[in-house]
């Protein structure tokens, strides 16, 4: 790690102690109206739980308003989840795996000889760690900048404006504010008949933690979050298998789409067991054995269990501020606001769609409406992307929904194969796919796979804020060579059908 970097780190972690606690600069409830009155008998404007994506931004924006603002985080490092057991470290180790299997040692990280092996989980590890720790400097800089406390500790509610931190000493205090914002995240989901022991059976944070590399894993879960780690051991070497439920992994996308994941998956030696579902999951000497309901046994080293994530909510005490709940889930309006007026939750907490990326924008919403800041609306396409290899990304609806909703629409492909940069990087499989409402031209859904899909899913994504058509991205200019021209490609094969349809 360079020198520069560690003194500047070091140096953000000792002014984080000495501050910390003290300013360093200057679904289905009603909609509230935002705050009005200020009190000057609160220790600050605004407390936020959780020092995550969804908390930096609300804590950001807040001190960008000259209000008073504290983080309080529970863990001994701060960026939450996303930073330290999800999002980042599972991007970062995924990086290296893509990198491999870009310059075909990924036939070479199947070989018997373990140093090979050993050497690639060490980069992914290497490559983690280190994202990490720079991102942990970057967040503490900006904060201590921006004027934000940090404040160590478990917090909970007393009443409605007070909250009580406890910190790792065992020594609670009580510190109130005007407006508060839950951002407490989320964790993996443990039901009590798996054995997780953190090096047999594993969750997705526990698995960020190996220092070996598994001969043979099992996946339990087709969802984004187990197709990811698919796709990190399988391109690393690991014989991995999946067990699901469902018919198809990611059920949710078009089926086209997944089909070139799922060809990519089985290109690495990656085995299904679909529709099938796990009765018992047992630890032995040499590794697991997962008992499936059909009756099949199957041996692997180790087993990660990714089957959905629980809100971290219990430790809250809501109910001492009277907040309504959904099960374990904080239940908003549209401006994040809770049943009660000041306090709002954003992020994981409140569920669906659970991303980083709209944890951010939520906190910032949330914060601008309750210091009447003005309506934050946010915007009405979202892009989700999932880190697999190849990658995943679209925005807007699916052909599934189209047709459930009876819009008259038609599909337009372009394929990377006949675009001349997808020819240049060799990527053969790469597709994007719009789909388009034969009405009125506009753009009501973009689907993307293959390398940087979720860097050009923005493209379409602005094109539908904006209420573009398709004869928008026909008329547009993009670089050649680029993936981008794949729009075009696609656009024109839509505007064709159009035409058509017309004579």
């Amino acid at each position: 790690m360079p020198t520069l970097f560690i003194v500047i780190y070091v140096s953000a972690l000792r002014e984080w102690k000495i501050h910390s606690d003290r300013r360093v600069g200057t679904k289905n409830v009603p909609t509230l109206p935002p705050l009005t009155h200020r009190s000057t008998t609160m220790d600050y404007d605004i407390l936020i739980i959780g020092s995550g994506p969804a908390g930096q931004h609300a804590a950001w924006q807040a001190a960008r308003m000259g209000k008073r603002v504290a983080i309080i985080e529970r863990k001994p490092k701060i960026g939450g989840a996303g930073l330290q057991t999800g999002t980042i470290p599972s991007k970062a180790m995924r990086e290296v795996a893509y990198q491999l299997s870009r310059s075909g040692g990924m036939r070479q990280a199947f070989s018997p000889d373990q140093r090979i092996r050993y050497g690639l989980l060490a980069d992914a590890v290497r490559r983690k760690e280190g994202v990490i720790a720079q991102q942990e400097s970057v967040i503490l800089q900006r904060s201590l900048r921006h004027g934000v406390a940090l404040i160590p500790g478990e917090a909970s509610f007393v009443d409605a404006h007070t909250l009580q931190v406890v910190n790792a000493d065992g020594k609670t205090r009580n510190i109130s504010a005007e407006v508060i914002i839950l951002a407490s995240g989320s964790r993996p989901r443990r039901p009590a008949n798996i054995p997780f022991d953190k090096k047999t059976v594993l969750d997705s944070t526990s698995i960020l933690n190996l220092r070996q590399m598994p001969n043979s894993m099992l996946v339990v879960g087709g969802g984004v979050i187990a197709c990811e780690f698919v796709s990190i051991f399988a391109a690393l070497g690991t014989q991995v298998c999946v067990v699901d439920s469902h018919a198809q992994l990611l059920e949710y996308l078009s089926e086209d789409v997944v089909d070139v994941l799922c060809d990519s998956f089985c290109g690495m030696g990656v085995t299904f067991h679909m529709q099938e579902r796990v009765k018992e999951i047992r630890r032995e000497d040499t590794g697991s054995v997962t008992v499936l309901e059909s009756g099949k046994e199957i041996r692997t080293d180790i087993v990660l269990f990714a089957q959905g994530r629980e809100p971290n909510s219990e430790g809250l005490k809501v109910e001492n501020a009277g907040i309504a709940m959904d099960g374990n889930w904080i239940t908003v309006d549209q401006h994040f606001q809770t049943s009660v007026p000041h306090i709002f939750a954003v992020g994981d907490l409140i569920g669906r769609p659970a991303l980083a990326s709209t944890g951010m924008e939520q906190g910032r919403a949330a914060v601008l409406y309750a210091f009447g800041g003005g309506k934050q609306e946010m915007a009405e396409n979202l892009p989700m992307a999932v880190y697999t290899i190849p990658e995943i990304s679209y925005v807007g609806k699916t052909e599934k929904e189209v047709q459930k909703e009876n819009i008259p629409y038609i599909i337009g492909r372009a394929y990377f194969k006949h675009s001349a940069r997808g020819q240049i990087i060799g990527d053969a499989q790469g597709m994007l796919k719009l789909i388009v409402d034969t009405r009125n031209e506009k753009l009501l859904g973009v689907h993307i796979v293959g390398e940087q899909a979720s860097e050009l899913v923005h493209i379409g994504q602005l094109v539908m804020n904006l209420n573009g058509t398709v004869r928008d991205l026909v008329s547009n200019v993009f670089n050649y060579p680029t993936l981008a021209e794949c729009y075009k490609l696609a656009a024109v094969d839509c505007t064709h059908q159009l035409d058509q349809k017309k004579m």
